[in-house]
């Protein structure tokens, strides 16, 4: 047993690599090289998850701060998204090697704020920076306080949401005057639109790439069972669902993806979208810049809500100051500051469609000029984030593991039921596990 004079930041890191040392040696190797890269007291260390389209307009952003504060020196490393980042990232808390400032979703929050591997912001410091607290989305904002301390800064929310082409949409009937979709108040009226558009167009209708993917069936079932407004709270030994309305959105799914998306995959639907054999795609937002460059009238708006309340499962890039036992407090001011920098400049981050947390940008004239990017902001009056538990979130296993039951529901070779009870076992899985943190 340890001693008394054992912290339990001691402790944490005890559990952290004897429980998974095996697993987890690239990723303190990953640490370790990122660690050792510290150049100078005055740099600012930032880790992020960002690649591709994005982290080539998070650079223009950093690149950008430095122009106009040149004594800030943020040092960028791009890790690996999933588990491997949030991995190094606990890893890097609870060994003492922590960077200055990093991103994380805000759905792993509870995964790291309770068992101290995160500090909290000094929100008085943001706002001599130019951010006041009332200038963030509210309801991503609260989603990021942990014992009534604001552990994340939201950077966006980015949705789950809709896209369609609006002049095959137009010629069904289905957008209003303004060229938005027209409401479909239930399961109900969606597959009809869904069997019109088939017969008008004698291509696809609707279509959803859940397969070869670890996270898409989960977006669309936890975006619809969220309008139910059901429970779904994972903080006890037992969950509490309500497992009639889980059947329920499951068995719309299976007739949503029947008979066009039975078995297609992620790059299926998008090429579905893209080449015009469907008008109308389920789609992460973040695949906006992938729809306008198809040359299509594109239209886009939140999830439509068919199961009684507005609701859109999403996620919100946040950023986090990893736990240090001794911060350097012009460090930490640094941190702030950047991030202040960051934030007052996210028009350019709108471009790749996530929509700005910064509420003076998302107000703006020049964010309402974004087409469709506008049309599905209010997406993010309405998040769905994933039910609250250290093992959920986005990259995690949870969703891995739901969206196997899902698919298995969306092939056909699991029944309704037989899928409520897989997800169900899933979660007892979980929940019968310690929370290393």
């Amino acid at each position: 047993m340890p001693g008394r004079s054992t912290s339990r930041r001691a402790l944490l890191r005890g559990a952290l690599f004897g429980a998974s040392a095996a697993a987890l040696t690239p990723a303190l190797a990953a640490c370790g090289s990122v660690a050792g890269a510290v150049s100078s007291d005055a740099d600012i260390q930032f880790w992020h998850l960002f690649s591709g389209a994005d982290g080539a307009l998070m650079q223009n952003m950093i690149a950008d701060v430095e122009k106009r504060v040149p004594e800030l020196r943020p040092r960028s490393t791009v890790l690996e998204w999933g588990a491997a980042y949030y991995t190094k990232l606990a890893m890097a808390s609870a060994g003492g090697r922590a960077p200055d400032v990093a991103v994380m979703h805000v759905s792993r929050l509870a995964g790291y704020a309770p068992g101290g591997l995160l500090d909290p912001w000094d929100l008085d410091l943001l706002a001599e920076f130019g951010v006041a607290r009332d200038e963030l989305n509210p309801k991503v904002s609260a989603l990021g306080r942990y014992d009534d301390k604001p552990f994340a800064i939201p950077l966006d929310t980015h949705p789950f949401v809709v896209f369609y082409d609006r002049d095959v949409m137009d010629k069904s009937g289905l957008l209003d005057s303004q060229g938005k979709l027209i409401p479909l108040e239930n399961p109900e009226n969606f597959l009809e639109a869904a069997a019109k558009l088939r017969k008008d167009t004698g291509k696809l209708g609707p279509v959803v790439g859940v397969f070869s993917d670890t996270a898409q069936a989960w977006r669309l079932f936890w975006g619809f069972y969220s309008q139910t407004g059901g429970p779904f709270d994972l903080s006890e030994k037992k969950p509490r669902v309500d497992e009639d309305k889980m059947a329920k959105v499951i068995d719309f799914i299976k007739k949503l993806t029947a008979p066009d998306c039975r078995t297609m995959d992620y790059p299926a639907a998008i090429a579905a979208f893209t080449t015009r054999r469907s008008p109308f795609v389920f789609s992460g937002e973040w695949e906006s810049a992938t729809y306008r460059g198809s040359g299509i009238d594109l239209g886009a708006a939140p999830l439509p809500t068919l199961f009684g309340r507005p609701a859109t499962q999403a996620d919100s890039h946040t950023f986090v100051l990893p736990h240090q036992d001794d911060p350097d407090p012009a460090r930490r001011r640094g941190a702030h500051r950047l991030v202040a920098e960051i934030l007052t400049s996210s028009l350019t981050w709108a471009k790749a469609g996530h929509v700005p947390a910064y509420l003076p940008v998302v107000e703006s004239k020049a964010y309402a000029a974004l087409d469709p990017q506008a049309s599905y902001a209010p997406a993010a009056d309405h998040p769905a984030l994933d039910p609250q538990a250290w093992f959920t979130g986005s990259g995690s296993d949870f969703q891995a593991r739901m969206c196997q039951a899902l698919q298995s529901a969306i092939n056909g070779s699991a029944s309704t039921g037989s899928t409520v009870k897989k997800m169900l076992s899933e979660i007892d899985f979980f929940l019968s596990k310690p929370n290393p943190a």
